[in-house]
């Protein structure tokens, strides 16, 4: 039975400020989840918290590449340390965010153990980096920057930490649920990056699609992969709490069907799920929405 550890992952270090003088509220997305009963509904073990540093842009100009990035890579070392003996023990770490620089830290953990793949569920590519500013403008925020960093593209101090880059191998990584009008897919399909957008997921069945990238992960990951859930994958409609609610999202039904069977693979090592933010969502509807996705994709039997 897979031991499941709920490990509180609360930093925002990654985000723009959704306005000037205030900090991006997905840090509270552990605790709203939380709130909701989470680690009694997932049968889970308690993983604590990993802190992290203070968030501050006070200094930082356009053109000095990503913001607080000594805080995220003092965060992502941390962080994989916990990953990283959660997953030597056997067990099932699910780190709650958080923006999607806490992916840093699970990446650079198993890069540490071996050779691990990640299926990324989320809204948008995240590949902006330094090769392609002209189309997605300039670096900053670490968060829009996920898959171009595990995959080594990027600022050093992140990119490569302990020598290690890439963290995950462009062979490694799906991405499933961007929007159809992502101008990253050119690029992507280039490199051989596996992508497919969620009207591609809804054409072809979610459970089909899943079981596509679990044979393909089967082939090019030897020791497993990781989940990164965005909640920006689902459609505003179901999902309108989140820094960019692009339409054209999954709905829960899809997003649960698309989970479910890469969760439950015994080759799945852990999970982390970011961006939801409680400050958007006044009577806590899309916490009890992941929540339920969650409890339903993970809950022991």
């Amino acid at each position: 039975m897979r031991r499941i550890v709920l490990l509180d992952a609360p930093s925002n270090l990654g985000l723009r400020p959704p306005a000037p003088g205030t900090v991006p509220g997905c840090y509270k997305l552990a605790g709203a989840l939380r709130e909701q009963g989470l680690l009694r509904r997932l049968g889970a073990l308690e993983g604590g918290v990993v802190v992290p540093p203070r968030y501050d842009l006070n200094g930082w100009k356009e053109g000095d590449g990503d913001f607080n990035a000594a805080a995220i890579a003092d965060y992502t070392r941390r962080l994989a340390a916990r990953v990283e003996t959660h997953v030597r023990a056997g067990e099932f770490p699910v780190l709650l965010g958080g923006d999607c620089s806490i992916l840093l830290g699970a990446a650079l953990g198993l890069r540490r153990t071996g050779r691990y793949g990640v299926a990324y569920l989320d809204g948008h590519a995240d590949f902006r980096h330094p090769g392609n500013t002209g189309r997605n403008g300039p670096v900053g925020a670490a968060a829009g920057e996920g898959t171009a960093q595990i995959t080594g593209r990027g600022q050093a101090d992140l990119t490569g930490i302990d020598g290690l880059a890439p963290y995950v191998r462009d062979t490694d990584l799906h991405l499933l649920g961007i929007r159809d009008n992502d101008e990253d897919r050119p690029e992507l399909t280039g490199l051989g990056i596996s992508h497919r957008t969620a009207s591609e997921i809804r054409e072809q069945g979610p459970a089909t699609v899943a079981r596509k990238v679990l044979r393909d992960l089967q082939d090019t990951a030897p020791d497993g992969f990781w989940i990164h859930l965005d909640a920006d994958v689902l459609d505003p409609s179901v999902m309108p709490a989140v820094d960019s609610p692009d339409p054209g999202g999954l709905l829960t039904p899809e997003l649960h069907d698309l989970l479910a069977p890469l969760a439950a693979s015994p080759r799945c090592v852990g999970l982390d799920l970011a961006i939801y933010d409680p400050d958007l969502d006044p009577e806590g509807v899309g916490a009890a929405l992941l929540a339920g996705l969650l409890e339903s994709v993970l809950a022991q039997p």
